[in-house]
């Protein structure tokens, strides 16, 4: 498996390798020992896994969860393909405003994990595009927060992977989101030095 760190402090990807035979191909997205190695202890205890199916051109996010007790996700696309951006949000993070976009598709398996209180979007390419959530605590709606996914500051280059015709769909909650600045004033955003110590607890979810 390959591991590579992200710009986003404390996210990475896992590219596992991808085995084929007459009957098709297998793939394993997460393994324990390589991600211990990069990140100096074991996936979090799963509290909940969520799926969501997205028609092309949906985006969804950027989504992240309120601190003290943001969760932890680990991220896979198994079916269709996704545009999956990773975006820090965390006051006072070294990589505050920075984020990284990561394709995903089933065949090549790569997951993402992203650290407690960054947030996360991602654009649907193809229709009945799912993705899986493995997350450290189970969803509130409570403790969920979103910043606008088109917001200038954040810079996200979303256009160049529009498909042809099809406009990005948003929820009415998204399209309702503040932007960064706004929600940096409003005391929305987690503050770093709240996340590190709740990676594997706490409320909040993402969809």
């Amino acid at each position: 498996m390959k591991v590579r760190e992200l710009g986003v402090d404390g996210a990475y990807a896992f590219e596992p390798e991808v085995f084929h035979d007459e009957r098709g191909s297998f793939r394993s997205p997460h393994q324990e020992a390589p991600f211990g190695e990069a990140l100096g202890r074991p996936l979090f205890p799963v509290a909940q896994v969520s799926t969501s199916v997205s028609r092309r051109g949906v985006v969804r996010g950027v989504h992240f969860t309120a601190t003290p007790g943001s969760m932890a996700k680990y991220v896979v696309c198994a079916g269709g393909r996704a545009l999956d951006v990773v975006v820090d949000v965390r006051i006072g993070s070294p990589t505050y405003g920075r984020s990284e976009q990561v394709e995903l598709d089933p065949e090549a398996g790569t997951a993402l994990y992203l650290p407690p209180g960054v947030g996360h979007l991602f654009a649907a390419l193809e229709d009945d595009t799912v993705m899986v959530y493995l997350l450290s605590a189970a969803y509130r709606a409570d403790r969920e927060r979103a910043v606008h996914p088109l917001d200038p500051e954040l810079g996200l280059e979303l256009g160049p992977d529009l498909p042809s015709g099809v406009e990005w769909v948003l929820s009415e909650r998204d399209r309702s989101a503040p932007t960064l600045a706004a929600a940096r004033e409003g005391g929305l955003l987690p503050q770093y030095a709240d996340c590190g110590a709740g990676w594997a607890a706490g409320g909040g979810g993402g969809r």
